[in-house]
This record gives structure tokens, C-alpha cells and sequence, in this order.
């Protein structure tokens, strides 16, 4: 029986969303059914405030309604990518930040030096 892609990708998606309610309920949490294609745990954090996790579920058609197919390799790559520069101009602000802290400590030290000898 031949299903049209729309149906595939509903059903992938049920699949998908059934298998993690099912290990979530495994290890013992409360899962909730919030919509076609999200579940909401509780959960408790570390300062005892209470929260929702929301977990959804999709089969993306791809860019421009489905003319260009979605590609997880390329997003994932893409990621990367941006991640790794995210942590390099982390590292240059940091970098900037103790050159700029010296800077000052010899500012402060060369005019307490002027200071004592007036």
C-alpha cells in the first residue's frame, strides 16, 4: 500500500515520539502528551524550582516547502562550525579581557610610582 510522503513522515514521527515516551516512562518519569508531536516531563531542578522539559518531534520537509531536501549532515556539520566559532571569540574577548586588566594594573602602578615622588 502506497502512502504519500506527508503520511510517511506523520507516521515516522508517531513512531519516533511513541519510542521516547515509552523509554521516558521506562525509567520511571511522568510523561504528558501535550500535542501531536511533543511530550512535557516535570522536573525538579537543582534549587528545587519545578519546570517542564519539552521534547518535539519532527520530520522536516526540507527548504523551500520540500524542494530541497533536508539534510541532518549538513545541519550537524553547519553546527559545528558554529559552535567552534562561538568558542574562538570566546577565547579572543577573553584573551582582550586579561590584556586589558594588565594594561590597567601597570596604569595604576606607574601613577602610585608618580604619586610617591611629588
Amino acid at each position: 500500500m502506497a502512502v504519500s510522503r506527508k503520511v510517511e513522515r506523520e507516521i515516522l514521527r508517531a513512531q519516533y515520539l511513541d519510542t521516547l515516551y515509552e523509554f521516558l516512562l521506562y525509567r520511571g518519569e511522568e510523561v504528558l502528551r501535550v500535542k501531536s508531536n511533543e511530550i512535557a516531563i516535570p522536573v525538579v531542578g537543582c534549587e528545587g524550582n519545578e519546570d517542564f522539559v519539552v521534547v518535539t518531534v519532527k520530520v522536516p520537509t526540507g527548504a523551500n516547502k520540500g524542494m530541497e531536501p533536508y539534510d541532518g549532515y549538513a545541519e550537524a556539520e553547519n553546527y559545528q562550525h558554529l559552535c567552534a566559532e562561538k568558542d574562538r571569540k570566546a577565547a579572543e574577548r577573553k584573551a582582550e579581557k586579561e590584556r586589558k586588566i594588565e594594561r590597567d594594573r601597570l596604569a595604576r602602578e606607574k601613577r602610585k610610582a608618580l604619586t610617591k615622588n611629588e
